[in-house]
């Protein structure tokens, strides 16, 4: 099995995506809002643009996502996966935007099958994609079509899991986002501090949001993308 890392939507191939596993990271937020809607019971319908999901309004369905971080007039959610309760999303259609995840989405539509990663959900997630057996390719969203370190690092969680199943080859980037995330295992808040986006996230009072985004394997659910819609296997 080899294993390559884009670092960021910009550097995706999508003709290397090709009959690969792709898994999808956003760390900070939509793979950590759409890991915790789905295992909350909602079904999520990745969209590109605001406009677009302001079209399903009408027909009852739910929209979350953000601009800069922020909520989006209109919507019912911002980008935050403490909004995602249970209790609010469990059986609803949710429309889905955001500055970065859902353009990692959309530019891995060549692969063989999309799953959403994030901290919450890699053990689960790497076990389940290690079954195939076939190549993959991590594309990280990145921010604004540059490398995050927030979403590397988490690159390197879901490397370093597949390492303990067994034999991967690995690409040289994907090597330095496994030693990062060995090297600041159980402090990954020491590292992700470096980041613009952490900090901008911080500047517009997402605390919350990253220490939950960065608790590891709290979700035993693997979402997948599937005929224009997001659900667990």
């Amino acid at each position: 099995m080899n294993i390559a890392l884009f670092p960021s939507v910009n550097d995706v191939d999508k003709e290397f995506l090709r009959d690969k596993d792709v898994i999808v990271i956003d760390v900070l937020r939509a793979t950590s809002v759409i890991t915790t809607a789905i295992y909350n019971g909602a079904t999520v319908f990745p969209v590109l643009e605001v406009e677009d999901a302001l079209k399903f309004k009408e027909e009852g369905y739910l929209l979350g996502g953000e601009r800069r971080g922020l909520k989006i007039d209109g919507f019912d959610f911002g980008n935050s996966p403490l909004e995602y309760k249970r209790e609010f999303v469990e059986g609803k259609n949710i429309v889905f935007t955001t500055s970065n995840g859902t353009r990692a989405i959309y530019k891995s539509f060549n692969a063989k099958n999309i799953y959403i990663g994030c901290m919450l959900n890699g053990k689960a997630l790497v076990k389940k994609v290690f079954e195939d057996k076939r190549d993959i390719a991590i594309v990280c969203a990145g921010t604004y079509g540059k490398l995050s370190l927030d979403d590397f690092i988490c690159a390197g969680k879901i490397i370093y899991e597949f390492l303990k199943l067994g034999n991967c080859n690995i690409d040289d980037i994907s090597t330095a986002a496994y030693i990062a995330y060995r090297d600041y295992k159980g402090k990954i808040l020491e590292y992700v501090k470096y980041a613009g986006h952490y900090n901008y996230l911080i500047s517009i009072g997402c605390k919350e949001d990253i220490e939950y985004c960065f608790m590891e394997d709290i979700l035993d659910v693997v979402p997948v993308f599937k005929d224009g819609r997001i659900v667990k296997i």
